[in-house]
């Protein structure tokens, strides 16, 4: 994938599309690496980055009913009209209903977080990587085994040509230019809910 396909390198609420794979109640516990709660605040700062900014979202669950549970409910208040794909294969590449959701999307560069990460991100990362899309991996919104699991897995990716990234990576480069006002708010409203201000504060307009 070439560079073309984004704004110079960067990404942009125009140019992209965010797939969320397995975030499901009984695969959390998979995610040894990190704990539980970071992965679940990370996943909601990556989930409120394509709400604000309209980015297309795309959520799969792999064998809800008899398996793993639901889509954790935060991302699912997040996005009502979202109904999840449901798969049957830890590669949810394999299902046509993910891929076609993805055509529909119409976006080349799909931002990828996944339980787990050396499945069920690894997988569909790599086979998409091949069908022609750019992958971005969010690698604290995708949970290993182990860090050593987790380590290989985005290795693997970034070997094969994908590119890893964290969420408040992909909210910043989103809003890129602070003079940009029209979703200013709610990028801070984030910024301050989620505890990753990083040293950003709110600095009070001149009287």
């Amino acid at each position: 994938m070439s560079a073309s396909s984004t704004d110079k390198g960067l990404l942009t609420p125009e140019n992209c599309a965010v797939v969320f794979i397995d975030h499901q109640p009984q695969i959390f516990f998979g995610g040894a690496h990190i704990d539980q709660q970071d992965l679940l605040n990370n996943a909601l700062v990556l989930a409120k980055a394509a709400k604000i900014f309209g980015v297309p979202v795309i959520l799969s669950a792999v064998e809800s009913k008899g398996l793993s549970g639901n889509i954790t409910q935060q991302l699912l208040d997040l996005f009502p009209d979202r109904k999840p794909i449901e798969c049957s294969s830890m590669n949810a590449w394999d299902s046509k209903e993910f891929i076609a959701a993805v055509k529909q999307a119409g976006r080349k560069n799909l931002i990828i977080a996944a339980l787990s990460s050396e499945v069920c991100l690894a997988m569909p990362a790599l086979q998409a990587l091949t069908d022609g899309y750019a992958v971005y991996a969010v690698v604290d919104v995708s949970g290993g085994a182990g860090a050593v699991a987790h380590g290989a897995a985005i290795r693997r990716i970034e070997q094969a040509g994908g590119v890893s990234m964290t969420a408040l990576q992909v909210l910043l480069e989103l809003q890129r230019d602070w003079a940009r006002k029209e979703h200013y708010e709610e990028v801070m409203t984030v910024l301050e809910e989620h505890r990753c201000a990083c040293g950003l504060h709110r600095v009070p307009e001149p009287e």
